[in-house]
């Protein structure tokens, strides 16, 4: 097959690209040095249980209109278990259990009313979040900043008149969930970013989603049949590097490789080693991937000798793990795997296994009484080192989706999206990218 267009990546980014090119007739091949698709967002079988598991737990949101498309694209958006509301199950840490269920009111009075009702929290913190309305109407309105501004999440909420409670109760694991790092350490700009797009005019935006399938089954599995049935192709083991000299050249292995359209959708950090000798039209944007630090996830996951919680999931705020996820819930299966997760994980993502499987048992038995009589019979702790760029203020600029190279394109969540490093940054980059090539090819 002489591709039309070749995808470097098989993440969320290339495949979601890669099959909207496939939809419109465009040959597509694509390239993963990895044996598996799904970059950053896969799965893998243990061998102990021979359940399929995600490499983390990913969550989706309402608001991610653009990877909802992409799945319906594939015919698996009904894998993905969607809140009809909001509704958030918190443990806090002295161990009292509370509920945010916003009822079924137009949005963002949804949220007031549901904190109206939330026996957490005081009449204090509620009135707060209602002035926090004001600044959500106003962020959704607004153009997406170019910068991640100077004030970091904590800084951008108290302005914003939120008080501890709050911060601690909702805003804290919200924002370290969307953004994978510290309210001391990320933005506010960010922050304001993701609010704006979840608390909207439409309800659906603000609720969670959690797949009910792995991750390979969800999309990388079925995206490859996608493209493959398009006739296209999709190579796995297949590292790939590119050269310029006017135009994109593809070289694997031995094979050298040309096509009108080139989408690169690799992580950020793996951009300046892709290109054989490093084109100078690219420097500034290697120049900012290489500046661009990165934030940890570390998940673990516990396999019990029974259930401990009849909720799907549970946020644990102001503890190392932030939430606990119970695949038995999710997979409607009599596995007692719980998947507890810990955002912008530096101070445990060097830590050694039996210390993080000990620090996630303590935190769960003190949230979970349930959980104090089980016994563990397996864990897996899941280290992704570089799981999502940082959003700190001063980090370099993001990159547009159309390069300096002539039918060179860039995709991945680290593309200037006007998201964080989202699953949802990852996909609207894809199709950015592949309505790019489709303009190159002449098919836009």
């Amino acid at each position: 097959m002489i591709p039309d267009a070749i995808i470097i990546g098989g993440g969320f980014a290339g495949l979601s690209a890669a099959t909207a090119l496939a939809e419109r007739g465009v040959r597509v091949l694509v390239l993963e040095a990895r044996p598996s698709l799904g970059g950053r967002a896969t799965a893998f079988t243990d061998p102990a249980t021979g359940e399929r598991v995600d490499n983390g737990q990913h969550v989706l949101v309402g608001a991610y209109r653009e990877t909802f498309a992409f799945l319906r694209r594939l015919g698996t958006e009904r894998y993905v278990h969607l809140q009809r509301n909001l509704t958030i199950e918190i443990i806090d840490r002295g161990g009292r259990r509370s509920r945010l269920a916003c009822p079924a009111l137009p949005a963002p009075l949804h949220l007031v009313a549901g904190a109206m009702r939330w026996n957490a929290i005081s009449w204090r913190d509620r009135l707060a979040l209602r002035g926090l309305r004001r600044v959500i109407g106003r962020a959704a309105s607004a153009k997406p900043p170019a910068h991640n501004g100077s004030e970091n999440v904590r800084q951008w909420l108290l302005r914003h008149g939120q008080t501890p409670k709050l911060i601690e109760l909702l805003w804290e694991p919200l924002a370290v969930a969307a953004l994978n790092q510290s309210i001391d350490d990320a933005s506010g700009v960010a922050f304001g970013g993701v609010v704006s797009r979840m608390f909207t005019s439409d309800r659906r935006d603000c609720a969670l989603g959690l797949p009910r399938k792995a991750l390979d089954d969800l999309y990388s599995n079925p995206a490859r049949a996608f493209v493959e049935k398009a006739a296209g192709e999709v190579r796995t083991n297949a590292p790939a590097r590119v050269a310029v000299d006017g135009r994109p050249v593809v070289h694997v292995r031995d094979e050298v490789l040309e096509a009108r359209a080139v989408v690169c959708a690799v992580a950020w950090y793996a951009l300046p080693s892709l290109f054989i000798d490093r084109p100078a039209a690219l420097g500034p944007v290697l120049d900012a991937a290489e500046a661009t630090s990165s934030s940890p996830i570390v998940t673990v996951n516990l396999w019990l000798d029974r259930p401990v919680t009849g909720d799907a999931f549970v946020g644990l705020p102001g503890r190392a793990m932030q939430w606990v996820f119970d695949k038995r819930a999710l997979f409607d299966d009599e596995s007692s795997h719980l998947s507890l997760v810990s955002s912008g994980a530096s101070a445990l993502v060097g830590r050694e296994n039996r210390e993080i499987i000990d620090l996630a048992l303590v935190e769960l038995r003190e949230a979970l009484p349930a959980a104090r009589e089980a016994n563990l019979r397996r864990a897996v702790v899941v280290r992704e080192k570089r799981a999502t760029f940082s959003v700190a203020p001063g980090q370099p600029p993001r990159p547009p989706t159309i390069t300096a190279v002539p039918g060179l394109f860039l995709a991945g969540d680290w593309v200037d999206t006007g998201l964080p490093a989202t699953i949802e940054s990852a996909v609207v980059s894809g199709h950015r990218a592949a309505k790019a090539a489709l303009d190159r090819l002449g098919l836009g």
